[in-house]
């Protein structure tokens, strides 16, 4: 069975729930509940057959070019991609473009409820088009994913970094590398103990970002404003 095809009941597809059971349940109650659900021993052998279609592999990359190679990794990982000078997002492995190298850049990536882990992150060198990226919700996205975003430091303008567990005040330190960063929003991370201190030195960085974090207390407030409309 195609790797693409198998991946489909390991993590969540663009705007799809997927086959795996915990990351389902996960989705449904929430990112507490993620959180809890994913402590348990299940993680390691999901971690596991992730960290497979992660994998770098150096002679693909050669082979279709590293915007190809990239966009590959992502779709099968559940994650979506928009290519410069087009409006669709392409979410679905099957339907990626085919062209010569160099033909289809990518210039968003929305890595929400995907299996992306930093293994995998080194795909992103030699992506040079890179703008925008959302990173939210995403279960295996730690420390060290963050630290490899470098390889977008001359492209990167707007990034999201949201709900995600394992990524604490070191992983945000590290985007002060991200020196044409222009917006930054954050909410959603229980890792991080010193919020404040972060947000002051990546003010300090990078002067010309605006740097948005929504507490606990806003996040409530949001979800509350929501419930009331709703009923």
């Amino acid at each position: 069975m195609a790797a693409h095809v198998v991946l489909k009941r390991l993590c969540f597809s663009h705007g799809q729930l997927a086959m795996n059971p915990v990351i389902a349940h996960a989705r449904v109650c929430g990112g507490i509940a993620a959180r809890v659900a994913l402590q348990q021993p299940v993680r390691s052998l999901w971690g596991m057959l992730n960290a497979v279609f992660n994998k770098v592999d150096e002679s693909r990359i050669k082979e279709v070019g590293p915007d190809r190679a990239c966009a590959e990794w992502l779709l099968r990982c559940g994650a979506a991609v928009k290519y410069k000078g087009f409006e669709k997002w392409n979410d679905d492995y099957n339907l990626l473009p085919s062209g010569a190298k160099g033909r289809f850049l990518i210039e968003e990536v929305d890595a929400t409820e995907s299996c992306i882990m930093h293994i995998g992150f080194p795909h992103f060198a030699g992506c040079n088009h890179i703008r925008t990226m959302k990173l939210n919700h995403c279960i295996y996205l730690d420390d060290g994913s963050l630290l490899q975003l470098d390889h977008l430091k001359d492209s990167l303008t707007r990034l999201q970094v949201s709900s995600c567990g394992d990524v604490s005040d070191k992983g945000l330190a590290s985007l002060n590398k991200l020196q044409n960063l222009t917006n930054l929003f954050l909410f959603d991370l229980p890792a991080v103990k010193d919020i404040d201190s972060v947000i002051q030195s990546l003010h300090k960085d990078l002067p010309q970002c605006d740097i948005k974090y929504l507490s606990e207390k806003e996040l409530e407030e949001i979800k509350l404003g929501k419930d009331d409309k709703q009923s």
